[in-house]
């Protein structure tokens, strides 16, 4: 006869210890929505979160607002301090309040933790001061916040958790140092959670990358309906509800009064509740692009700029997500001529090549080659589709001059519009006398005694301008031209107009600039103008 046993306390106490959803639930009290102290309880959303985490060092998590993240993430690294010697755990905040807020809480999870009831289970806190928490085990807690210096330098640490990363400065930077401050071991780990700060930045590319899976980064995206926010926005749900029944002579928002938007959103996972809030909360914003904004669907809306933006952003994004590839160098290298064929790629991207008879117009706006700004080139067939980008900034005036004939040859004898501001001019002298390039755009004006002239090139003032970009953005939104170029888009998705003038939202990054959007908006006026001046 066998009797059976039963499973020693501690036992059950060390399963618990290894397990961090048995842990958080066992030791980790939390502040609710009605600022009560409550067990945490990891919900269906942060399993999955914790799961990737068991499979992956280097997670990176998109995000609506307000979802919780951080309290997960907080609670993990605590876990981790108090059952494992000599973790040494590094959580880098974007600004000081953030880190006190974000610390703050941190704190208050470890003095909940029941030392008196387990003494000889958790290690004591040894020191517990501004921005570190230090244990008894060799353990600490580090929060610093992100600046201009580089993070990390001179430690190693076993886990860094990065907060709000795409408003760090330097993020490419911020992210290496702390990449070759991370310990080497299988337990090691580095997880980024951030909402999305447009594209001109590192995290936008890195989390892209990602998506694409070409990056040792895991992503992992938090939608506005997403299930961390059934008990986060419990009563603003609520509220909700009664106002949507207030003003719709008490009846609930059914599925056959959905809009195509909101009927897409419910296919994706967005329940009746969250589109009536949805709809509350659009009520009192500028548009429904800010609440894309702030509590994105998916990836691509996350990435929207909301503000003086001057073209739609959502039309900017789509297109974004539905680029061609360009044509590799080996698909072209026998076929373009020999003096362009070295920035294939490398600044130059073909989309498609010429076709005989076609009608091409290129859009040429120009830079010193010095590095700062870029000489760029955009160009697009007779039925609007883009087939060419260049964009450099360090190719000089004579050889941009040359390539711009090549590539104006190659494709059919291209109608050229060439901004004759600055160093524009030095291009338009070589193509017209020395090459003797005469399909171009001229531009009217008149002299002093208020003669007629004909002056090759296409002056950008205070006049123009402001016609050329509204023409590209009236092009663009109602799908008559089809841009390819993402260097483009991403310069369309930082230009704003600020006090009446349009430009690039300032910034470190190469795609701080409008360059493209400029000899795209050229390209246009070229095909506006409906010139042709040769056979």
């Amino acid at each position: 006869m066998t009797t059976k046993q039963t499973k020693k306390p501690e036992n059950k106490l060390q399963k618990v210890l290894d397990d961090f959803e048995l842990f958080a639930k066992n030791f980790i009290f939390i502040t609710d929505n009605e600022n009560q102290l409550v067990r945490f309880e990891i919900n269906d959303a942060q399993k999955e979160i914790n799961d990737l985490m068991s499979k992956n060092r280097f997670i990176i998590i998109g995000k609506a607002r307000q979802s919780g993240i951080s309290t997960f993430v907080l609670g993990k690294a605590l876990w981790r301090a108090l059952t494992k010697p000599n973790e040494n755990i590094l959580i880098v905040s974007y600004k000081g309040d953030s880190a006190k807020a974000l610390f703050d809480k941190l704190k208050m999870m470890n003095d909940s933790i029941p030392r008196e009831k387990y003494p000889n289970v958790f290690p004591t806190t040894k020191r517990d001061n501004r921005g570190e928490l230090f244990f008894s085990n060799g353990s600490r807690i580090s929060s610093v916040t992100a600046g201009s210096k580089s993070i990390g330098r001179g430690s190693t640490y076993t886990y860094i958790h990065l907060s709000e990363f795409a408003f760090y400065q330097a993020q490419e930077t911020q992210l290496l140092s702390v990449e070759q401050s991370l310990a080497k071991g299988e337990q090691s780990q580095l997880t980024i959670e951030t909402t999305s700060n447009g594209t001109g930045n590192h995290f936008y590319k890195l989390y892209t990358q990602a998506m694409k899976g070409k990056s040792k980064y895991v992503d992992y995206f938090v939608p506005f309906f997403h299930k961390l926010y059934s008990k986060q926005f419990k009563y603003d749900y609520a509220e909700a509800e009664i106002w949507y029944k207030a003003t719709n002579k008490g009846k609930r928002l059914s599925l056959d009064e959905l809009e195509d938007d909101e009927l897409v959103l419910h296919n994706s996972g967005a329940n009746l509740k969250q589109l009536m809030w949805r709809r509350w909360k659009i009520q009192d914003m500028e548009d429904e692009t800010q609440f894309m904004q702030e509590f994105p669907s998916n990836p691509i809306e996350s990435f929207i700029s909301t503000g003086r933006s001057v073209f739609d952003q959502t039309k900017v994004l789509k297109r974004m997500s539905a680029t061609n590839e360009p044509l590799s160098k080996n698909e072209v290298s026998e076929i373009v001529p020999e003096s362009v064929l070295k920035y294939v790629n490398r600044g130059l991207a073909l989309f498609e090549l010429p076709e005989r008879s076609k009608k091409y117009y290129f859009g040429v706006d120009t830079a010193s080659g010095s590095g700062q700004d870029f000489s760029t080139i955009s160009v697009f067939d007779i039925d609007g589709q883009q087939v060419l980008s260049f964009y450099h900034n360090k190719i000089t005036i004579y050889e941009f001059a040359q390539v711009i004939y090549d590539l104006g040859i190659f494709y059919n004898y291209a109608f050229l519009t060439v901004e004759s501001n600055s160093y524009g001019l030095a291009v338009i002298e070589r193509l017209r006398k020395e090459k003797q390039y005469l399909n171009m755009y001229k531009m009217k004006t008149f002299d002093e005694r208020g003669k007629k002239k004909l002056k090759v090139g296409f002056l950008t003032s205070q006049k123009t301008k402001p016609i050329m970009i509204s023409d590209f953005k009236e092009q663009f939104e109602l799908g008559l031209i089809n841009i390819e170029c993402k260097v483009t888009l991403n310069q369309m998705q930082m230009f704003i107009e600020t006090n009446g003038r349009t430009g690039n939202k300032k910034g470190n990054s190469d795609l701080h600039h409008d360059d493209s959007v400029i000899s795209s908006a050229l390209a246009i006026q070229g095909m506006k103008a409906n010139k042709w001046y040769v056979d």
